[in-house]
């Protein structure tokens, strides 16, 4: 049997005993706009634990691109037509296809909780996915990455069920707000992750204005838009290779601090020579992607935490330090968080990392969709996270 069918009926089986939740989805705004994670560095002057409970205004990053949903008349091939002429293609664009025209329904595709599930866009311009036509029916000895266990289409509400046979008590939650970010809608944005990564570096301890400014001088400095005021097309980004080959004074023209553009370089001389690169954070397992980015100056754990949940689409993360999940968990459990907080206590005030790790257990592989219904638990906003 095709692993497309057999990927279907698997779906439909593993949710024939669950019954089917009633979630009010929000529409989707044609024009809602992405932006990157914050990303505060080991080396950087604060490590944003609370970033995600501050307001908008104070950490907003600017807005970048978001992925043009095509929803097909009937599923029809799963991954994206091969890059056809053109000059000779990296080893990122060589896995990919064009991003310009050719791609395949982006709201149907193999996917797999530990692995990328968002497209991911490389230098170049095409578009990645985890899986190719040529990958997915292959033995996993052969192509590095586990065979895909289920769909972008079915992943959300497989994860849903998972959570409420595990814990009964989350169904009123998951009820009550829809996970667009893991959604099929969420899983089909597309996402620069060089893009992604500076703007979040660029954003750090600084207001959602300032970070916006920042990044309109910066994409200037390399399409000759300086001596303007905005550059209306934000969609527009320098490539690592532009950046790598610029002076840390050349760079802080745009407004950046000498650290920041320290960092920026930095990041970008990791893509040229090939530590960081889209193909990479498409295949690696979890914990080989937490140990690449958190070696790069500029980005700590919190942030490529973020990141990989948000940005790559990776349904397993858990992040202990942040005090919105330990809050929530907390909530949940029934512990009074508000004596806990007077109390003080310290980074570990609401719960220790050990029960933490310990009582989200049960929800692997789906800890990145119970982190984020952890956080609606006490209303903490997230918005700014989930949009790239």
């Amino acid at each position: 049997m095709p692993l497309k069918r057999a990927l279907r009926s698997s779906a439909k089986s593993n949710l024939t005993n669950v019954p089917r939740l009633q979630v009010k989805k929000p529409p989707i705004r044609a024009n809602e706009a992405l932006r990157p994670p914050i990303s505060l560095g080991k080396n950087a002057e604060k490590e944003p634990h609370e970033a995600s409970h501050k307001s908008r205004e104070e950490i907003a990053s600017p807005p970048a691109k978001r992925a043009r949903l095509q929803t097909p008349e009937a599923p029809q091939e799963y991954l994206s037509t091969d890059i056809q002429n053109g000059p000779p293609l990296s080893a990122d664009d060589a896995n990919g296809s064009s991003h310009n025209g050719q791609t395949l329904s982006s709201l149907d595709r193999p996917a797999e909780p530990h692995r990328t599930n968002a497209p991911l866009i490389t230098p170049r311009g095409s578009r990645l996915v985890a899986y190719t036509k040529e990958t997915v029916d292959a033995s996993p000895s052969k192509t590095g990455i586990p065979r895909p266990t289920t769909t972008t289409v079915h992943i959300l509400e497989q994860a849903c069920a998972h959570l409420i046979k595990v814990e009964p008590k989350l169904q009123p939650l998951i009820q009550r707000y829809y996970c667009r970010v893991f959604s099929p809608e969420g899983l089909a944005e597309e996402i620069d992750p060089f893009k992604s990564l500076c703007s979040g570096i660029m954003a750090q301890q600084v207001s959602g204005a300032a970070a916006s400014s920042i990044k309109r001088k910066f994409i200037g400095l390399f399409f000759d838009l300086l001596a303007k005021d905005e550059v209306k097309d934000l969609q527009t980004f320098p490539t690592p290779g532009q950046v790598a080959s610029c002076s840390i004074p050349f760079l802080r023209q745009a407004g950046l601090s000498e650290r920041k553009a320290e960092y920026i370089k930095g990041l970008a001389e990791k893509f040229v020579g090939g530590d960081l690169s889209t193909a990479m954070l498409i295949n690696a397992s979890d914990e080989e992607v937490l140990k690449k980015l958190t070696a790069v100056r500029g980005l700590g754990k919190w942030s490529v935490e973020m990141f990989a949940c948000f940005g790559l689409k990776r349904m397993d993360l858990f992040s202990t330090g942040d005090l919105g999940v330990q809050r929530g968990m907390a909530a949940f459990m029934g512990k009074d968080v508000k004596k806990l907080k007077a109390k003080g206590g310290g980074k570990w005030k609401y719960m220790s990392e050990t029960d933490m790790l310990k009582h989200s257990e049960k929800f692997a592989p789906y800890r990145s969709i119970f982190m984020w219904y952890m956080w609606r638990v006490e209303e903490t906003d997230v918005n700014v996270l989930e949009e790239r």
